[in-house]
Parts: C-alpha cells; structure tokens; sequence
C-alpha cells in the first residue's frame, strides 16, 4: 500500500517543482539545457579520449611492426600512419566508441573478445601491406603490430576509465521503475560500486512498498514518467520488479526511447542467470542494457558513405543485367519499364520510388476479366495463375527482387538508404499518426531493412511497423552490415516474396 508520508511527500515535491518551474522557468530551462548539455558531453568527452587512446596505440604498435619487419624509416611512417587509420576505423565499425553500455564505464572487460576480434581481422592486412611495402619479415610485422595495438588499446582504454567514472560531472542520473525488494537492493548497489558512475535520484512506482527501506524520493507514477525524465534530467533507467502491466511497462521503454535515455531491466528469475551472456551485473545483479538511440554526424556520415559506396558498385555492375531486363520488360507487354509511385520519406516527405514494372498496364481490368472467366471455368484457373495483374516476367523479378533495383538510384539521391525502414505509400504512412509508430520516419526509408530478413509479406503490417521501430530506434553501422548480408540469404531462397 502507498503510505500517507509517501504521498504527501511525492506530492509536495511535484508541486514546489511545478511553482518552480512556473515562477523561474527561464532559469529551470537555463539549467536544465546545462545538466542536458553535460550528459551529452559526457559521451562525447569519453569517445574523444577512447579515440585519443585507440590513435595513440595504434601508432606506437605500428612502428613496434615496423621494426620487426625491418622497413625502412619513410616506410615505417607510412605503415604506422596505416595502422594508426585503420585501427579506430575498424573500432567504430565494431561498435567500440558506443559508450551508453555500463561495461562501456565501469570497465573494459566486455571489450576484450571484440578488440581480440578486431587484431585478428586486422592482422592479414598488415602482412600484405608490409610485403607492398618492401619488409624483409612481413609476418613478423603483423604478428607485432597486432598484438601491440590490442594490449596498448585495453591498458589506454582501463586506464581511462579509472580516471573518469568517479568525476561528479561525468556521473549519470538514474531513474529506478518500481519499489519493491529489488529496487531497494539496486540503489543499494549503485550507492556502494561507485564505478558504474550511477546516482539514484528518485523511484516511479503506481505502488509504493514501504517495507523494503528505500530512502529515494517518489519522483511519480507511470503516467507521469516523460514529465519526470524531463524536469529531473534523468539520463538512465533502471527497471526492477513492478506490479505494473506489461503495457504500462513497455510505454516506459517507448517513453526513454523516445527521450533518449538508456534503461538497464532486471530479468525475473535474475537469481538463476550466472551463466547467461551479454548481460551487466552490479554487485550480482543482472541487468540487461537497451543503449538510447543516437545517430550522431559520424555515425549519419558513415551510413551515408556505406550506401554511396556500395549503391554505385552495384549499378554499375548490374548495369548490363537491367539492360536486358528492361528488353524483356519491353517484349512481355506493353507500357513503360520503370514503374513509379509517391512514397514516404524521411520525416514524411514524398518521394518518387522507382521499381521494375512487373504487372500489366491495365492489371485491374485484366484481373476483373479473368476473375469473371475463372468462374466460368469453375475456379481452376487462380490455382495456376496466383495473381493475374502480374506478369510472367514480373513473378520471376519479384521472388528474387530484381524489380527493387532501380532504387539504388534512389538511393544515391539521397531519398533512401541501403538499409532502413521499408517506405509505405502515402495513405498507409498517414494512418501512423504521430505516435511512437512514426518514429520510423527519423531514418530514411531502406532498400532492405528488418521486414525484408524477417518474412516480408509473411508478416502483418503490425509487426512490419514494429520491426522498423525497433530498427530506428537501435540503429548502428553493425546492424546495417547484419541486414545487408543477411538479405542475400532470404533473397536467395525467395521467402516471403510474392
């Protein structure tokens, strides 16, 4: 039961906040765009210095390889300044500069298997570009380079923690769902491993449990929460046990995602987890860790990149295919090769979608008269012919998506991207409306994208939504690289497409 001392105080600090907040807005907004602005900065600070770090080894394992080779000092430079390059690039793809994770604080223990990952991938590389660059031991110099740059990274990157996660500016504001013995046993934790970086400041809870000691002030109920995360900058939460619905609960995921605040959840049963994978622990409580979406000018760059790249490689060698498909299209049947039709973009602004044309000029009236035969003949005739409007030619371009090609150019336009959410015509895009389902928008729409690897028209427009939310919401380059490979396979086998 929710006590009477609980209310009331809960009570009393929304309402001085709110006369506060009424009397000094300038100054709350002021102080708020301060407290915002530091938590952005805290990221951005420990990015710059993992990289500083990553830099630093990165160039000293190089002329350590350079040595071992036996280059010369003008080729030495040139095989350091390589690997001084190459090494945080093939981090960032890696997803080592994303600094949401509690790992990405407290340690660097969860990196070691993908900094060990990357020296391996590394390592091949560096033998051909020390043999190019006339080494006498070309091995020698990648088996040096590589396990350098992976020890000096890890002692850079441990380093760098220790002497940041207990600064007071560099802490984050924890927001803790529910109220009960778990929540009371994780601000315990957060107060005694400093090392996470990690202040409770306040619990929402509909309930209120009192018998558990919690001394956190009651911040709201769940109906409250963005207000919350807003007035009291909160930039984590951490979900423990509530008797909350499972709605209820998954509005307070939309409401951080849509805040940009990480949430940390602790499983049920998290007693029995000792050997599950991929998850936090704080004092021997599990966590599993929902990074806020962040696509900052890097990470937009670096998709930007990928799609240009990869987009212009394949027109141009696909070049001599579409121009025999587009004879073929020509042959069939009468009417234009490329098909066109009004899409939803980025933000929700119409574009031009180009596609082969795989269905008849006059698909509708050519349907109407074979429905109106099939019947006379009984119903046989749709058991051959699945769907009469398209063609042939346009079945075959459609199982193996050959009739999505030509939006490649889109994608050089800058309309679409690679990968991203599958783009719905207008009127399906404006039945959406502004709730979190619009949050599909915020990326620009993608060739291929969840809905394509997931089932494509096996799937219901519901979980097509929800696949590309999720997509938007926990976008990374690692992702799109998933996506992209993962999309030959299911072209390959057809499955899904119709």
């Amino acid at each position: 039961m929710r006590t009477n001392l609980k209310v009331m105080e809960s009570a009393d600090v929304a309402e001085a906040s709110a006369h506060a907040g009424a009397l000094t807005s300038p100054l709350l907004e002021e102080q708020l765009a301060v407290e915002t602005a530091r938590g952005a900065e805290r990221a951005s600070l420990l990015r710059r210095l993992l990289l500083m770090s990553d830099v630093v080894a990165a160039v000293v394992a190089g002329v350590a390889g350079a040595a071992a080779g036996g280059l010369s000092v003008p080729h030495a430079l040139i095989f350091a300044t390589l690997v001084a390059v190459a090494w945080p690039v093939l981090a960032f793809i890696g997803g080592l500069y994303a600094v949401d994770t509690l790992g990405a604080w407290a340690s660097g223990i969860p990196e070691i298997g993908r900094l060990a990952a990357l020296a391996l991938f590394a390592s091949w590389p560096l033998v051909f570009t020390a043999e190019a660059l006339g080494a006498g031991a070309p091995m020698a110099a990648a088996l040096v380079a590589a396990p350098f740059a992976l020890g000096l990274a890890l002692v850079g990157r441990t380093t760098l923690r220790a002497a940041l996660h207990r600064a007071s500016p560099l802490r984050q504001r924890t927001l803790i769902i529910g109220s009960g013995l778990v929540a009371s046993q994780l601000v315990d934790r957060l107060r005694r491993h400093g090392e996470y970086g990690l202040d409770p400041i306040g619990i929402v809870d509909d309930e209120i449990h009192d018998d558990f000691g919690l001394d956190v002030p009651v911040l709201g109920r769940f109906d409250e929460l963005r207000e919350v995360l807003r007035l009291h900058n909160v930039e984590r939460v951490m979900i423990a046990f509530s008797r909350t619905s499972h709605e209820d609960l998954l509005d307070v995921l939309r409401a951080c995602r849509e805040e940009r605040v990480a949430v940390d959840i602790v499983p049920r049963l998290f007693e029995f987890l000792d050997g599950a994978r991929a998850i936090e622990q704080i004092g021997g409580i599990p966590l599993l860790t929902i990074s806020p979406p962040r696509l900052g000018r890097v990470a937009r760059v670096a998709k930007r990149a990928l799609d240009i790249a990869v987009a212009g490689g394949l027109l141009v060698a696909m070049a001599p295919v579409l121009f025999v498909i587009a004879i073929a299209i020509k042959l069939e049947s009468r009417g234009p090769v490329l098909f066109k039709q009004p899409r939803a973009g980025l933000r929700g602004k119409p574009f031009m979608v180009f596609k082969l044309r795989s269905m008849y000029v006059d698909a509708e009236a050519r349907k109407a008269e074979l429905m109106r035969h099939n019947e006379m003949q009984g119903g046989v005739l749709f058991k051959v012919h699945r769907d009469p409007r398209i063609t042939r030619l346009g079945r075959w371009l459609r199982r193996l998506s050959i009739d999505e090609m030509p939006q490649l150019i889109n994608v050089l336009r800058g309309e679409m991207s690679l990968v991203g959410p599958r783009p719905l015509v207008l009127p399906e895009s404006a039945l959406l409306g502004d709730s979190w389902h619009a949050r599909r928008l915020d990326l620009r729409p993608g060739l291929t994208g969840p809905w394509q690897i997931s089932g494509r028209s096996d799937l219901t427009v519901q979980d097509m939504v929800r696949l590309d939310y999720q997509y938007v919401t926990g976008w990374s380059l690692t992702r799109d690289l998933e996506i992209l490979l993962a999309t030959v396979t299911v072209v390959l086998n057809g499955r899904g497409a119709y």
